[in-house]
């Protein structure tokens, strides 16, 4: 077990980090999104064959979001989507667990609000112990009427260029192994499979799902975080 002393010297390092000139200047910030009805799935800008692109800015921003807003959010997500949140964010006292662990530093969340609604959100968890202090963890959902409309990867490439300036190693991110949408999203951003592990988790049903565990190499020489617009 991590010593007491080491584990809030490392606190304070992630709290040091999320602070951070390069983080505070560079939001508020908008992300353009192409709402054009070309060739199917995200794409940051998509063009209808002999047309222009039709190119809607979204606002993001960091910090803490409001509590009502996220209970709002997540009562109109489907269950699948709730399967790997670090808490059950329906649940009020859970998202105040996860406001603390903004507030504290040990996890970073963008949000994204078109016309000031809450639409979707990237977090990236830190951790707070020694030997994995420079890996995070993506956590990404987005509103159902906003899915397949590029903004799920805005929105992950944009904490991933936040994980280059924290000075994170990798990024894993994890997923049930048939979101094959999911995965495909992940790999067009420069992520690769780590492992497969069958029957790894329980869905709300009670049901085993295989588990999916993809991760992206910040320190990958050939590599650099993806464009996030």
């Amino acid at each position: 077990m991590q010593p007491r002393w080491e584990r809030i010297a490392t606190k304070e390092v992630i709290s040091y980090m999320v602070t951070k000139p390069e983080i505070r200047n560079r939001y508020p910030r908008k992300i353009e999104l192409d709402e054009s009805l070309g060739t199917p799935g995200p794409s940051f800008l998509r063009v209808r064959p002999g047309g222009a692109p039709q190119v809607r800015p979204v606002s993001i921003r960091l910090g803490t979001p409001d509590k009502d807003s996220i209970l709002l959010f997540a009562r109109h997500l489907p269950q699948e989507n709730l399967l790997f949140l670090h808490n059950d964010i329906t649940q009020p006292a859970n998202v105040d667990e996860w406001l603390k662990s903004i507030e504290n530093g040990a996890t970073v969340t963008l949000l994204a609000e078109p016309d000031g609604t809450l639409e979707g959100y990237a977090s990236l968890h830190l951790s707070p112990v020694r030997w994995t202090r420079k890996i995070g963890e993506i956590a990404i959902n987005v509103a159902p009427e906003w899915q397949s409309r590029g903004l799920g990867e805005a929105l992950c490439a944009e904490i991933t260029s936040l994980g280059e300036i924290l000075e994170l190693r990798k990024i894993t991110a994890q997923m049930v192994a048939e979101h094959k949408s999911a995965r495909a999203m992940f790999e067009r951003l420069g992520f690769r499979v780590q492992a497969f592990l069958p029957d790894w988790v329980e869905d709300q049903e009670g049901r085993s799902r295989d588990l999916l565990l993809m991760a992206y190499d910040l320190r990958a020489p050939e590599r650099k975080a993806p464009a996030s617009g």
